[in-house]
């Protein structure tokens, strides 16, 4: 704050109040708001939010106001702990123009700007950090394994099998099992542990929400999946076939191997994200037509699941060890199926460290075969 000149900072979106205070609340239209200087931290929260803040033994002073819109502005709550102060104040980029208005309005004296300072901070995980991205890693392949179970159980015994929304209801219980039994701590978040779950045809579109749809002997599918541990995400994604697979299909998913393997070697320091996003979708469009190419190769991944840095053309960024992307070049074939792989990885002195670790040659992503 003293190098960009700034005498208070207020920080509002929920992964800023996460990473800052260790505060996780389920975000509404009521404030809440993260406020530093140099002698003092504040989170001004709704009353309904004070026990809970407390409980989780917030790193702040808590102010409150009652309740949203309110008789005045919450933000005159903490014009009034704060005081007769003035300066240059700095807040979170997200900051709706509406809330920077009603911020100004309750702080008259001070200079309002956009700052991405703890933006950059969260570019690189401390060692603390980087253990609970790994443990997310671990559980999120184990929500994988647990989906290929489910179908695999159901094609041994003849039943039907299971539809896309009980496999991710499944894979996501399964998840937060794991983090009870093996955990005495639990940061409970929005988005603790889900995916994307979509089969055949539907896996076509890069972000199939899960839906009724059965899957089938002879389609592809893809899990998607990821969970967050301490408040750190992490995704697991591969792409199964269900019973052995069509020359055209394996010719498909080997291309999209190829692209992700390459994607994540060039996942190292001194890259830059848009090498590294040029190393997987180069492949990709010298081996596939161009409109079965629909996304860049990653996103940085902390507090949320997207996060920059992004591993796309349009981003410059350095890589340095202890940031974190994903890795994901996929194909999309339109009207028959999609195919992706995707792995979180740090970027580590030694090279390219993948958190999760299921397996993905051909012979181990084939269900009943």
């Amino acid at each position: 704050m003293a190098a960009e000149g700034l005498d208070l900072l207020l920080l509002d979106s929920n992964d800023d109040v996460i990473y800052t205070t260790g505060f996780s609340h389920y975000t509404t239209e009521r404030p809440v708001v993260f406020a530093i200087t140099a002698d003092d931290a504040f989170l001004l929260v709704p009353k309904l939010e004070e026990r809970h803040a407390a409980h989780q033994s917030v790193h702040a002073d808590l102010v409150t106001y009652f309740e949203f819109p309110g008789v005045e502005s919450p933000f005159s709550a903490l014009a009034r702990i704060l005081g007769n102060r003035s300066g240059t104040m700095g807040v979170g980029p997200a900051m709706s123009l509406a809330r920077f208005d009603a911020v100004r309005a309750a702080f008259p004296k001070f200079e309002a700007r956009p700052t991405g300072l703890v933006g950059t901070m969260r570019l690189t995980k401390t060692a603390d950090e980087v253990a609970l991205h790994r443990e997310a890693g671990r559980i999120a392949d184990a929500m994988v394994s647990t989906g290929v179970e489910m179908i695999a159980d159901a094609m041994k015994t003849g039943g039907d099998l299971p539809s896309e929304i009980e496999i991710e209801s499944a894979v996501s219980r399964r998840a937060m099992r794991i983090m009870y039994e093996e955990h005495e701590d639990q940061m409970l978040v929005q988005g603790l542990a889900s995916g994307l779950v979509y089969s055949g045809v539907r896996s076509s579109f890069p972000h199939g929400m899960p839906s009724g749809n059965a899957v089938k002997v002879g389609e592809s599918i893809i899990l998607s999946l990821g969970c967050r541990v301490g408040g750190r995400a992490s995704e697991s994604e591969r792409t199964f076939f269900i019973g052995e697979p069509t020359e055209e299909q394996a010719g498909h998913y080997d291309i999209a191997y190829e692209a992700q393997r390459r994607a994540t070697a060039a996942l190292i320091a001194g890259n830059t994200c848009a090498s590294a996003d040029a190393a997987g979708l180069d492949y990709i469009r010298a081996n596939a037509p161009e409109d079965w190419l629909l996304h860049r190769v990653g996103h940085g991944m902390g507090v949320l699941f997207h996060e920059p840095p992004w591993v796309e053309a349009g981003d410059q960024t350095l890589l340095e060890p202890g940031m974190i992307t994903s890795s994901e070049p996929s194909l999309s074939v339109p009207g028959f199926a999609g195919y992706r792989l995707a792995d979180t990885v740090l970027i580590a002195e030694a090279g390219p460290d993948s958190l999760t670790n299921y397996p993905r040659k051909i012979d181990d992503i084939i269900i009943g075969g």
